[in-house]
């Protein structure tokens, strides 16, 4: 049955979705109903993929959506289906490769035109309302579509299947044994990408791409050596003083539009924080500089005060715009600073580039790239921290951009994981606890037996989830049961890990993004490639071979090593994309056992916190009151502890070191490893 000429967004928890549940266009949400409403009419389907914090989402939506006579040219010729990409990346990562198969960037908003088949035939991101840009005028556009469309049909059913075929192609595995030298070389050529002055990669638009810095820090620890380790030290120090990083609130923004990380695009986003939470940590291991420090510090103080949602869990994100304008919230002019600061107006100016001209479209982004004097001296830094305090108590005053609260599990899971890093190696349990209570909802509300939810709002569940949510999830069950040593932990990670095996394998290696009972889409996606986020399969591929180390069962590492050979080919043929499986597979050729043994009624936690403070990603602590729990094939099994003290062994490749009870001689041997 035909759906009623309506937009039918107001049902939606999405806030993406009720963003656009006021325009004059028919939307849909993506669902069987919407298809059938394309397969029954035969009218073409204009798919428009965005989310809540996206700008040019934004503009495209005040300039197209909400405009009567463009809405009536949309309503008449194609059923309008609207996507959150964060709700449905699935949806989003097969429409998103269609537009790259056309030769096109990819961006936000995502605009497709799809056959009444779902299959795309043309598409872009975003369009102007009139021609711009080298861009046409979006209502002609969509006139021509829907010409093209009606009169010449061939053309459409040519586009859209060499289109669906492309998609559907998929690349034959090559497997092989890949080595130390092919990361080296993996390494040396992710290098060559590194912006030496400023971090990062080379160029504008300057995205963290958090999975590439992570590959360099674990070449630090081989061939590369001090320069690879350098340049993430140096990428993390431009943009904790850029104004890419929130100097009043807290938080990374997405990206910097220009070289320097100077204008944010000021969309704040729950990924990327949760994994530059984890590098900050291990820079800050490494160096002990307070700029480090303090941005953790600082990072986790903003998750608190406005993304954590009162069920525990954690908001996805916070928008770029406010009253229809991007960055509004977050700049100030100097006359500004100086009616909130009065006579300390001056020396914070001069420390966070404050100018009567401003440094962007005549108001100034805070940051501190040009604070000469550093970040070292201690009385100045609180008479700094006092003088923003008080500019953002002023801040609070202004209409705020909107959360986007949905709470996603793999989103939730990765920074679970590293609140929980992060809460070791500041000797933070509150922190920990945070994690705790959201690990708990995303297991506890949105799990349904040993399935996980995608995404959850105000009690409406996106079921069932994705490869991304088991492994993220089952990610941070391990690094919790590593560091508290409860059983439950252990059991949620086999469970959902088996969950993955179960509902998402591939046959030719990894995992499928979607499960086998849910919607079916016009081609089942992969996900072995990294986006901002790293690619779900190297996740699980970490997630197998520590559980092989907590559960002692060998099988796991032999199914990672199983994956790591076939996705072999994959990660030759493009290291960049593939960073995340080579640091997987670093995992596999260097994981460092560590095997602590606490008799009872003795206390370990200076040795733990010995290894919890190291910053090598290849270290699994393993702690047991008696060797006698290891596998009797383990090197280090029915080993005694030393005058019944807590004592440690460090064992890689089937062979243990000497033991010690010293944490000062067990964090020097770390560090030479």
């Amino acid at each position: 049955m035909t759906l009623p000429p309506a937009n039918l967004l107001a049902g939606s928890a999405s806030p993406y979705l009720l963003q656009h549940a006021g325009n004059p266009v028919h939307w849909r949400p993506w669902g069987p109903e919407a298809l059938a409403e394309a397969a029954e009419t035969g009218k073409p389907i204009l798919l428009s993929v965005g989310y809540a914090a996206c700008h040019w989402c934004h503009v495209m939506a005040h300039e197209s959506f909400e405009d009567a006579r463009i809405a009536e040219v949309m309503n008449r010729s194609f059923v309008n289906i609207k996507v959150d990409r964060e709700e449905r990346p699935d949806v989003d990562r097969i429409y998103m490769a269609a537009l790259h198969a056309l030769g096109e960037q990819g961006g936000w908003p995502l605009t497709m035109f799809l056959d009444s088949a779902a299959r795309p035939f043309w598409g872009g991101t975003y369009f102007p309302p009139e021609p711009r840009w080298g861009k046409p005028g979006f209502p002609d556009l969509l006139r021509e579509i829907a010409r093209i469309h009606a009169e010449e049909p061939d053309k459409v059913a040519h586009n859209a299947a060499a289109l669906h075929e492309h998609l559907a192609t998929r690349t034959r595995p090559v497997s092989a044994d890949l080595g130390l030298d092919f990361l080296d070389d993996a390494a040396e050529h992710c290098l060559g990408l590194h912006d030496p002055i400023e971090g990062g990669t080379h160029g504008a638009p300057k995205f963290p791409r958090t999975p590439l810095l992570e590959a360099w820090w674990r070449a630090g620890r081989r061939r590369a050596g001090r320069r690879a380790t350098d340049a993430v030290l140096r990428t993390l120090e431009r943009m904790s003083l850029g104004g890419i990083w929130d100097h009043l609130g807290g938080g990374f923004a997405r990206y910097s539009v220009d070289a320097h990380w100077l204008v944010p695009h000021f969309e704040k986003m729950l990924y990327d924080n949760a994994q530059l939470l984890d590098l900050l940590g291990r820079a800050w291991s490494v160096t002990g500089d307070p700029l480090f420090r303090s941005r953790m510090e600082e990072m986790v103080d903003w998750l608190l005060r406005e993304m954590r949602r009162p069920e525990g869990g954690f908001a996805a994100a916070i928008d770029a715009d406010s009253e229809h304008e991007e960055g509004r919230f977050y700049v100030w002019t100097l006359d500004e600073i100086r009616d909130v600061l009065g006579p300390d107006a001056d020396f914070f100016a001069e420390a966070h580039d404050v100018r009567r001209g401003g440094n962007w479209e005549g108001r100034t982004i805070l940051n501190r790239s040009r604070d000469r004097r550093g970040f070292g001296d201690v009385d100045r830094e609180a008479r700094l921290a006092g003088c923003r305090a008080r500019l953002l108590a002023r801040r609070a005053l202004r209409i705020r951009p909107m959360t986007d609260d949905k709470v996603l599990a793999d989103w939730n899971g990765g920074l679970i994981h590293s609140l929980v890093a992060a809460a070791r190696r500041l000797d933070r349990p509150d922190w920990l606890g945070l994690a705790r209570k959201a690990y708990d909802f995303v297991r506890d509300t949105m799990g349904r037996g040993d399935r996980l939810a995608h995404a959850w709002r105000d009690g409406v569940a996106v079921f069932p989830g994705l490869s991304g949510d088991l492994a993220h999830m089952a990610r941070a069950a391990l690094t919790l049961h590593e560091t508290t040593r409860e059983p439950d932990f252990l059991a949620d990670a086999r469970r959902w890990t088996a969950a993955l095996d179960r509902h998402h394998a591939d046959p030719d290696g990894g995992w499928f993004l979607t499960a086998d009972d849910a919607e079916a889409l016009i081609v089942r996606p992969t996900a072995f490639q990294d986006e901002a986020t790293p690619s779900p399969d190297s996740i699980a591929i970490e997630n197998l071979l520590r559980l092989a180390v907590f559960t002692g069962d060998d099988a796991f590492a032999r199914r990672a090593e199983e994956i790591l050979r076939r996705f072999a080919g994959i990660m030759v043929e493009d290291v960049v994309a593939t960073a995340s499986l080579t640091n997987a597979l670093d995992l596999s050729l260097g994981l460092v056992e560590v095997v602590l043994v606490t008799p009872p009624e003795t206390d370990a936690g200076a040795l733990r916190r010995a290894v919890f403070a190291s910053s090598d990603t290849r270290i699994v602590l393993f702690e047991a009151e008696s060797t006698d729990e290891l596998p009797r094939v383990h090197p280090a099994h029915g080993k005694r502890p030393l005058d019944g003290r807590p004592t440690v062994w460090i064992c890689r490749r089937g062979a243990c070191g000497l033991p010690t009870t010293d944490p000062t001689e067990l964090a020097a041997a770390l560090e030479r490893l």
